[in-house]
């Protein structure tokens, strides 16, 4: 395995990149310490070494310490962890060692997601946040479907008119259309507003 390039990626942290095409990121004291040079060549069980004695326990890391920090999707919590260069191969074993203790569970999350948003967003915008999250659709549908069960979105509606302080009754037009677009932007159904409006 030929190393191509040797790069600096900031002030601690370079880049290596082989002829294989498999790149990763070490400190500056760890590529001293394994005299790694460009243009040399990276015997397979030094490789080795650095993918298992040094990539995946810090991917492990990593991940154990984005999900401390705040609850993650499966996603989100790769997307971060591409973002600190690791290989898919480092991403996928930190993504399964955090899944083996139960520290990442999507199901979990969507629920816990819908329960606490449920009194402020729609459905369809609560449908639409954990999608861009990454979760599954099939477990947003049932996430949704299970955390609605008594509230249904005219429900929801009616406390955003009272919570704004408008009146039915007493609203001329320009007031009407101003709560309809409030409630459009807030993603309620053209329908669902409608019938409450008038």
């Amino acid at each position: 395995m030929l190393i191509t390039q040797i790069s600096e990626l900031d002030k601690k942290r370079m880049m290596i990149r082989t002829e294989e095409g498999n790149s990763f990121v070490l400190y500056k004291g760890e590529v001293r310490k394994l005299a790694l040079q460009e243009g040399e060549e990276l015997p397979a069980e030094v490789y080795e070494e650095i993918r298992s004695e040094i990539l995946i326990k810090r991917a492990r890391k990593r991940a154990m310490f984005l999900l401390e920090k705040m609850d993650r999707t499966e996603s989100q919590l790769r997307d971060k962890l591409r973002q600190g260069f690791y290989g898919d191969d480092i991403i996928e074993d930190a993504i399964s060692y955090v899944k083996g203790y139960h520290y990442i569970d999507d199901t979990r999350y969507a629920r816990a997601y819908v329960r606490c948003q449920k009194e402020r967003k729609s459905k369809r915008q609560i449908k639409v946040d954990l999608l861009q999250k990454g979760v599954d659709r099939e477990v947003v549908d049932a996430a949704i479907e299970s955390e609605y069960e008594a509230q249904n979105e005219q429900e929801l509606i009616l406390k955003w008119i009272e919570k704004r302080h408008y009146s039915i009754e007493n609203s001329d037009i320009k007031e009407k259309q101003k709560m309809y677009q409030f409630l459009m932007r807030k993603g309620f159904r053209s329908e669902d507003i409608i019938h409450i409006l008038q």
